[in-house]
């Protein structure tokens, strides 16, 4: 199979679609757009059958992506116009897989001592839980309240546990309708790291964008179905050098330098000859940028509010 390196739904298929040069649509996915404004757009991508999971490399599901511009420097306004948006494709998604008042777990992947991956664990701070006050102190809440839990299972690193053994253990004592888990992703392209949002209805396997696969969270595993929300934080050198060189090549265009090897070499898809040509001197890091703390601080505030919201 392709090397996708991105955990993106509409990223592989814009991929292999560039790879097979094709001008339609792969067969087995559909995919439809929504402009909210000139900062969010929203991508869902549908895997419908075996021959879209094989082109893509993704099971059969919902991929709803949610783009949001210049995260950098957003406002609080745009910030709540975000989770709103954000909300909606959750609760959708929440909706169709459990009644109002079922129990939901969420759950935060990622170490909380490394940024990039903090994005989980930040989350989990700021969700809403009611779980405790419904069965301790149901007086003090509104009696259609849904019961949620929260919690931020660490890493394998720090913990010598699979993250997939201590949500096991939690989801067979407390037995949630519903799991959601958010996590950090890998991406292909460097404008999308922390200002995407993935939502969707198949699980997640953690790790597997940087490969560093782990053990995959999904209902095929833990009996109950699984909503993963996923943000691009890191990409490959080989994505980065990629990049670079489709801008020096636009650049060359631009200035009237272009001819037929600059325009061979733009329309090809470079990454494995840069990333064979970067692993012999382990060039190959996996890079973040390094405003990554303000960016995963208002991502997580956009999805710790958009969760609250769905609930």
């Amino acid at each position: 199979m392709y090397d996708f390196r991105t955990d993106l739904a509409d990223e592989r298929r814009d991929l292999y679609k560039k790879m097979n040069q094709m001008q339609q649509e792969i067969p087995g996915i559909t995919t439809e757009e929504e402009v909210i404004d000139e900062k969010i757009k929203i991508t869902r991508v549908t895997i419908q059958n075996e021959q879209g999971e094989q082109a893509i490399g993704k099971p059969m599901g919902n991929y709803i992506t949610i783009d949001i511009k210049k995260l950098n420097i957003i406002t609080e306004e745009e910030i709540q116009k975000a989770a709103e948006s954000t909300a909606k494709e959750i609760k959708a998604r929440i909706d169709n897989l459990v009644n109002d008042q079922d129990d939901i777990l969420v759950v935060g992947l990622g170490n909380a001592d490394v940024t990039p991956d903090a994005l989980g664990p930040k989350v989990v701070k700021h969700i809403e839980v009611t779980r405790h006050i419904i069965r301790y102190l149901p007086q003090y809440i509104d009696e259609k309240a849904r019961p949620v839990s929260a919690v931020a299972p660490g890493v394998l690193g720090t913990t010598g546990i699979e993250t997939l053994e201590i949500v096991q253990g939690i989801v067979e004592n407390i037995k949630p309708k519903l799991l959601i888990v958010i996590d950090a992703l890998a991406s292909n392209s460097m404008e999308r790291i922390s200002s995407t949002i993935q939502i969707a209805d198949t699980g997640i396997v953690p790790g597997a964008g940087v490969g560093n696969t782990r053990k995959e969270i999904s209902q095929k595993t833990l009996g109950i179905p699984v909503i993963a929300i996923g943000i691009p934080t890191v990409v490959e050198t080989a994505v980065v050098v990629n990049e670079a060189l489709d801008l020096l090549i636009e650049k060359y265009q631009q200035e009237a330098k272009s001819n037929d090897t600059l325009n061979q070499i733009k329309e090809k898809d470079n990454y494995h000859e840069i990333k064979e040509a970067l692993i012999p001197k382990d060039y190959n890091f996996i890079v973040t940028p390094k405003e990554i703390d303000q960016l995963i601080m208002n991502m997580s505030k956009i999805v710790a509010k958009a969760m609250n919201m769905a609930f």
